[in-house]
């Protein structure tokens, strides 16, 4: 847990309390102090996002190397290696993962996680459908680690495309509102260079 952290969950709760005041002097009748209040709760919130904004704007996106691992508490991703053939209609990457657990006692899994192409001009391509490939959100067991493949055929890509590694939008929260995460709003995303 990072110091972003600690500052989301204190100004989170510091809301939570001072919606209930503000809802507490709606009910006792003095909606001059609860209008004081609401105002107070905007102008705190609006100056938190901006910060989350502006750092997630001046902010690098994170490159990953081939064998670097990504980790979300115990549970970690990295992108092994990449396979680059030429077909007829395009290119096809076959990119070889890895998902561990790197805790002792407990069973993890990651809800959510996503790896997907993305080129030059911001158009997204995702795996190719593989009911037999082992899901993201395999139960891991302690110091357990899987060895999962996907396959990428874009057909025509602009630029050179990397591979990013994320979270989906259902899995944004709390992190689209911690200052410095790679899933904060307009933050660039984490990537693996494509050979």
């Amino acid at each position: 847990m990072t110091l972003f952290d600690l500052l989301f969950i204190g100004i989170f709760l510091t809301t939570l309390v001072l919606l209930g005041l503000a809802a507490l002097n709606l009910l006792r009748r003095r909606p001059a102090q609860a209008f004081r209040l609401l105002g107070v709760i905007a102008c705190g919130l609006i100056v938190y996002l901006g910060v989350v904004m502006l750092v997630s704007l001046i902010s690098p996106s994170r490159v990953l190397s081939l064998g670097e691992k990504r980790c979300f508490d115990d549970w970690c991703i990295s992108v092994e290696d990449i396979a680059r053939a030429e077909k007829p209609g395009g290119i096809i990457y076959t990119v070889n993962l890895q998902i561990s657990n790197r805790a002792q006692r407990v069973s993890q899994r990651e809800l959510g996680m996503t790896v997907y192409m993305l080129d030059e001009a911001g158009r997204h391509f995702e795996a190719s459908a593989d009911p037999a490939e082992i899901p993201f959100n395999s139960l891991l067991q302690p110091g357990q680690t899987l060895a999962l493949t996907r396959s990428f055929e874009p057909g025509a890509v602009t630029g050179q495309p990397v591979l990013v590694v994320g979270h989906d939008a259902s899995s944004w929260f709390p992190g689209m509102f911690i200052i410095g995460d790679d899933a904060s709003l307009l933050h660039k995303p984490t990537i693996v260079r494509l050979p």
